[in-house]
């Protein structure tokens, strides 16, 4: 088969640029030639050695916000072929537990993802099962096609949080956040306030979805300035989109009465949060949360870019070669005010948008 390039991460905050074998495909697997590949917050936990559970498949090429084309397709897949511009439900599930029975794929016992615990799309090629890939439609370009799989998560969290016409709606983190804030706008929340704390991204959330923004450099308690803009009640719905419980904490004192916070940002094994009991009890606060989009929220996504519901294109901060993989890692955590890089296997110099 011979080889490829890709950025293998051999131990936490240790990439290593490198030829590796391309992967051998089986007759249900496809080999897809990666075109663009998202960074995704969790990936500088994966690099960091955040999340126990990645740590132990190491060495991994990791990244799994992709799509590409076609390389090759196993005998048995259907519908797919070579060439298709695809889209691939990075989900990987047995289908035979407990929780698969019971149609709760993303509790699977045996759950694993391309590009967190197999290997993923930085690298020239990826291998994926052909009943996981989505034909990307000519009316996706191929900069929104980027933002497929990080869409599906969003759209999972918004099912999941339920917000009804009318809602109030808080997103904490203005990265991902915009397109929280984006669906919930779909949905007719209003008003939808937007938390962060890097003006650029502020003022794309504005441009893009948020009735109002608090920056927090100016606004040191957002949890007041919630209240005050709902007249004292609180938000129906907290979208916390960072991962800190710090946030969590504040986004819990947000929710009115009987309001829902919905948990979307990762967080650290041992990372605990502050609630009083007594708010679940006597206020009826709710908790929801949601890990990622899986099988129809990757059709939902794709139609919401081909028919201009949602437009992630002004998110898109800048494009890296996949060597540069590692410094564009460091740069995101250094300067927030970059939103979404891509990385792409098929350039040699960097583009900033």
């Amino acid at each position: 088969m011979g080889t490829m390039k890709a950025m293998v991460l051999e131990e936490p905050k240790k990439f290593v640029y490198k030829d590796v074998p391309i992967p051998e495909i089986n007759d249900d697997e496809v080999l897809i030639r990666v075109k663009y590949c998202g960074i995704c917050g969790s990936d500088w936990g994966s690099y960091t050695g955040k999340y126990a559970d990645e740590v132990a498949c190491l060495p991994i090429a990791t990244g799994h916000e992709f799509w590409g084309i076609v390389e090759r397709a196993g005998k048995n897949a259907q519908g797919i072929q070579a060439g298709d511009r695809v889209a691939c439900d990075i989900c990987l599930t047995c289908g035979t537990c407990y929780y698969c029975r019971r149609g709760e794929p993303l509790l699977c016992s045996a759950f694993k993802q391309i590009g967190i615990h197999t290997n993923g799309a930085y690298a020239e090629y990826v291998k994926a099962p052909w009943k996981n890939c989505y034909i990307v439609p000519d009316g996706v370009d191929d900069y929104a096609a980027a933002f497929i799989e990080p869409l599906t998560a969003c759209i999972n969290a918004s099912r999941k949080m339920n917000c009804e016409l009318g809602s109030s709606v808080v997103i904490i983190g203005a990265g991902l956040g915009i397109i929280h804030g984006s669906l919930a706008k779909l949905r007719g929340a209003f008003p939808v306030i937007v938390i962060d704390s890097q003006p650029a991204r502020l003022a794309l959330a504005r441009k893009m979805c948020a009735d109002y923004v608090i920056d927090i450099t100016k606004t040191p308690d957002p949890v007041a300035e919630v209240m005050r803009i709902t007249n004292g009640v609180g938000a129906d719905y907290v979208l916390e989109a960072v991962g800190r419980s710090s946030t969590y904490e504040q986004a819990f004192q947000m929710l009115r009465r009987g309001g829902k916070l919905e948990a979307f940002g990762i967080c650290s094994d041992d990372d605990l949060m502050r609630v009083p009991p007594v708010q679940f009890v006597i206020h009826e606060k709710k908790v929801g949360g949601s890990c990622a989009g899986i099988g129809h929220d990757w059709e939902v996504a794709i139609g919401l870019l081909q028919y201009g519901r949602i437009d992630p294109r002004p998110l898109i901060s800048m494009i890296v070669p996949l060597c540069e993989l590692e410094v564009a890692l460091h740069e995101l955590q250094e300067n927030k005010n970059l939103v979404k890089v891509l990385v792409s296997p098929e350039i040699t110099q960097r583009i900033v948008l």
